[in-house]
């Protein structure tokens, strides 16, 4: 496998309480840590993560995990004005699938970097056919199962 796009929901169900995506977000963020598992994300991720903890009145949570993403993860991208337009493409034949504007900016930024594919919760992403959604859960329990980091 080689570097996948790491979407806000891992590190967030990672660092949350309780959920069925818990236990396999913490492993992927321990793979990244660890260096056996090639992430980017960029900087509309972190954006994601201040908004959702500011929205919650936990502020200081939400400038710990934004600060823990930006140590772990060693690629973090801008957002450019060519991201934006192809962001707006991929929306207008997306959105009205069920893709968010926030998730077609990801893509876009993906594809604008050679990046394929994306871990991620979002089934949504399964609507998009120029990218491949991998799941947490299923990374997890292969990685479990050889006891080496996923494929």
């Amino acid at each position: 496998m080689g570097k996948v796009f790491l979407d806000v929901n891992i590190p967030m169900y990672a660092g949350g309480k309780g959920h069925p995506y818990k236990e396999s977000c913490t492993w992927i963020m321990a793979e990244v840590a660890e260096g056996r598992l090639k992430v980017a994300t960029d900087t509309e991720v972190i954006q994601e993560i201040l908004y959702r903890y500011g929205a919650i009145k936990l502020w200081e949570t939400g400038v710990a995990m934004a600060n823990a993403v930006m140590e772990l993860v060693p690629e973090i991208y801008p957002v450019n004005l060519a991201d934006i337009r192809r962001a707006v493409n991929l929306f207008q034949t997306y959105g009205p699938k069920g893709v968010t504007a926030r998730d077609a900016l990801h893509v876009a930024v993906m594809m604008n970097k050679d990046l394929n594919e994306i871990l991620s919760t979002d089934s949504h992403f399964d609507l998009i056919k120029e990218i491949k959604r991998l799941d947490p859960k299923t990374l997890f329990r292969q990685g479990k199962t050889t006891k080496k980091p996923p494929p």
